[in-house]
Order: structure tokens, then sequence, then C-alpha cells
């Protein structure tokens, strides 16, 4: 695979659409369009990641729906998206015989599978002489180029983050103004959701596609962007950019998403931070794959996780008895999205309170979220459970009581989400159980009856969690 540099023009490209589902800042799109004389867009189903190790409902019905929109964004501009479905390299390779192509181009992409995927493709392309191209446009900076010194990948995010910023950033590009399309291949036709997932989408999942998304990078740098230092982390109100499904799909480029949020101020700052932390995780999967299925450094010879499935479940479904882990587990399973502040809650909770086995987490978490990313969802569990980077296990057990004082002090996140305590003050509503029982009967919300009692006791599990992490 190589990124494109072509000397010459070919006569016919596909350009295969993958994580990439947009228009503007598409370097592999733009690239074809100026080296190809004919341009087939395609986008493949795959069987693999339909029904493989990470299904998920809300994803795959976010992606459809923004691959249609980026079918009719096409079709404005003189083109169409054909569409196939089965496994990339039986399904690209035909598509290529059967358009004449010289050649595939797509944006490269990082994850062990997509890697496979990819020199299988590239293999079978070969075999009928023609060429493979993965071209940069996922992340500003590629795994290659952000390296220590002495040329290895960095393992601690702020030394990481002084050598990204150090680097030139790629300017974004236009959209493509024309794509020259061919009529003459069959389009394909537009499966049904319910024939790629037997699950059913969160009711509240955010709007596809990529105008929705560039409205809402608009909104967020004409808006919430100056002041996210400061409101990131109110659960109630909701300091975040809402981007994170827009960039894993790529509906926005992070290119783009990196240019246009910098400038002076605390707020553009810390979210540019939190973008490179995007990239850190990124680059740790492509460096090191075996993180999707092992931690990355384990503080200990026997893990500490304990089998506790009445717990898990307990867990899954919103009913610790700690209010704001529950809301936060209620949110994801209605919108298919949580705050950023509740899952690093949530992820505490099962992995130090339960000493459950941070990748229960992680496969749930895949399951629910829309922005279900392989390299941020996986580096995200690991660093609460203690096990990947910037390791600090003892520092790392979160409050859940404190927490929801500090990020939800009126109760607003918890009542939304948990309206069992829609009538509980605010001075009780983190910790309903100590309210007496007179007064539990007197707002609605018994506790044992009308909403659980706490599943253990933090305190305790703190310790517990302490000493089975020192082993």
């Amino acid at each position: 695979m190589s990124d494109i540099r072509a000397p010459r023009r070919w006569r016919t490209v596909i350009v295969w659409f993958r994580r990439d589902l947009r228009l503007h800042d598409h370097p592999a799109l733009l690239d074809a369009v100026e080296h190809a004389d004919r341009v087939y867009p395609l986008f493949v189903f795959d069987h693999q990641l339909l029904s493989g190790r990470w299904p998920s409902p809300n994803r795959i019905s976010f992606m459809r729906d923004s691959a249609m929109e980026l079918d009719a964004s096409l079709g404005a501009i003189g083109s169409r998206l054909h569409v196939r479905l089965g496994r990339p390299a039986e399904v690209v390779s035909a598509f290529a015989k059967e358009v004449g192509a010289d050649a595939v181009v797509v944006s490269r992409d990082y994850g062990p599978y997509a890697r496979s995927r990819d020199a299988e493709v590239a293999a079978a392309l070969a075999g009928d002489d023609r060429t493979f191209h993965a071209r940069r446009g996922l992340l500003v900076h590629e795994p290659e180029d952000v390296r220590t010194q002495a040329g290895q990948r960095f393992s601690i995010y702020s030394p990481f983050r002084r050598a990204f910023e150090r680097l030139e950033q790629r300017e974004p590009r236009p959209a493509a103004a024309r794509v020259p399309t061919p009529q003459d291949a069959a389009v394909g036709e537009w499966p049904s959701l319910a024939s790629l997932t037997p699950g059913t989408p969160a009711p509240g999942l955010i709007t596809p596609g990529e105008a929705a998304a560039r409205d809402r990078l608009d909104a967020w740098t004409g808006g919430g962007l100056a002041e996210y230092h400061a409101r990131r982390n109110d659960l109630a109100r909701d300091g975040t950019s809402r981007l994170s499904q827009d960039l894993h799909w790529g509906l926005l480029s992070g290119a783009e998403v990196y240019a246009r949020c910098g400038g002076p101020g605390r707020g553009p700052e810390k979210f540019r931070g939190e973008l490179t932390w995007r990239e850190f995780y990124t680059h740790l999967l492509w460096h090191e794959p075996s993180v999707t299925r092992q931690p990355l450094s384990p503080p200990y010879e026997t893990p500490p996780w304990q089998d506790d499935p009445e717990g898990l479940e307990a867990w899954k479904e919103g009913r610790t008895g700690y209010p704001v882990v529950d809301a936060s587990m209620r949110q994801v399973r209605a919108l298919g999205w949580m705050h950023n502040r509740a899952r690093l809650i949530v992820a505490s909770f099962l992995t130090k309170d339960l000493l459950i086995d941070y990748r229960e987490g992680e496969r749930h978490f895949m399951w629910h979220l829309t922005d279900g990313d392989l390299a941020n969802n996986n580096g995200g569990w690991q660093w609460t459970a203690s096990v990947g980077t910037d390791r600090q296990p003892i520092f790392r057990i979160f409050n859940p009581t404190l927490q929801a004082t500090r990020f939800d002090p009126d109760g607003d996140f918890v009542r939304r989400w948990v309206p069992e305590l829609a009538n509980v003050p605010s001075e009780s509503v983190h910790e309903p159980w100590r309210m007496s029982r007179e007064m539990q009967e007197r707002v609605g919300c018994v506790i044992g009856r009308d909403y659980p009692a706490p599943i253990v006791d933090h305190a305790q599990a703190r310790s517990r969690a302490l000493e089975a992490f020192r082993g």
C-alpha cells in the first residue's frame, strides 16, 4: 500500500469509501479526481464488520444513513455511490473487473482487521494487475510521523502531545466540485436496516450524514468551544462538541476539525488536547495491535478481575443504586452516546468498585456507542482500569458520589435519566439511601422498592481494589 503520488493519469479509479463518508477534505477522492479520467465511488457493507466481534445496531444505522446521504451528495455533483454487500477482497476486486479499473484508492485505516482486510484486497487486485493505494485522511498525523527521538512509539500522552504539536499541520482541502463517473455500472441496492442487524437502534440517535456533522462543527466553533475548558465536565448542561461519531465515521476529517478548533484561549487549547488523545490511541493501536485483546501494561501477575454476573447486569441496566452511574448507563441505551465524564465514572465503577474485567465494559460500549471507535474505546477502558497507558492505579478509583456532586451538583442529569429520583431533593439525590424512611415515602422513592440500594459500599470496594491491584 502507498500514499498516492501518481506521476501519470489513470484511466479508471475506484474510490472505496469506508470511515470517510464525506466530500469535504477527502484527499483520496480529490487525488482520484485529479489523476483519473473516470472515478467510481464504492461502498461495501462488509459481512465481517456487520456481524463480527463488535456488532452494533446504532453504528450500523448511523453508517448506513450517512452513506445514503453521501450518495445523494455525489449525485449532486454528477456521480453516485455504488453499493455492494459481501467480503471486500471478493466484491472490490469483482467491481474493479466490472468497471475496468486501474487502481483502487482509499483513506488509510489503522485497526488490525482493517489492515488485514486491505492487505487481502490489495493482493486480490494485484492478481489482476491492478493497484491499491491508501491515502491520509482520517488522522491529523500518521503513526510513522510521531516518534520519540530514538524512533520509538510514545507510551505516555504528554510527550506524545508535545511531539504532535511540533509537526506541521496538513491544510484541509476543499470538497470535490465534480466527480466524473460514467453511468455504465450497476449501482446496486441499499440493504434494509433489518437485513444488516438483528438489533434495534436507540431511539435518540444523533442526526447522521455530512451535512448535519458540518452543522455541528459550525455550531461548536461559533459557540461552546470557547468555554470548553470550563464546561466540558458539566453532565447536566453538556459542554461537549458532540462530534465524536462524526470523527469516527469521517463525516468530518480530523485535520479540518483540528484546524478549525485552534486559536487563542483555554477552550480551544483543551479541546485540541482531547483531539490529540484520539490520535494518541489510534497511533498506539497501530503500533500495538494486541491491545484489542490484552492489556498494554498489566500491573499484576494474576488478573484481579472477579466473576460477578449479577453486578455486571446491574451495571449494564443502570440499577447499581448509584444514581450517577445508573443515569449514565441509561443515557447510552437511549442515545447511543454517553458524556465523556460519565464514561470515566462508569468505567471506574465497573473495574474498581466491582472488579469486573474491563473487556466486559469495552464490549458493552462497543454495542451501544454510535461513536464506538476501536482505538479510543479500548484506550479509554485500559486507562481507567489502570492496565494501559499513563498507569496510576492508586489514583484512578473514582468516588461516584463525589464525581456526581462535583459535575451534577443540582442532580439535573440524574433526574433526567433516573425518573425514580425526580422528586428527591438535591441534597439527597446522589445518595438517596441516606434519606430517612419517612422522607423516602414522602418523595415517592423508597430504596429497595422504587430504586435499588447500592450493590457495593464504595469505601469497602475501594480498599478491595487497592489490595487487588497491589497483588
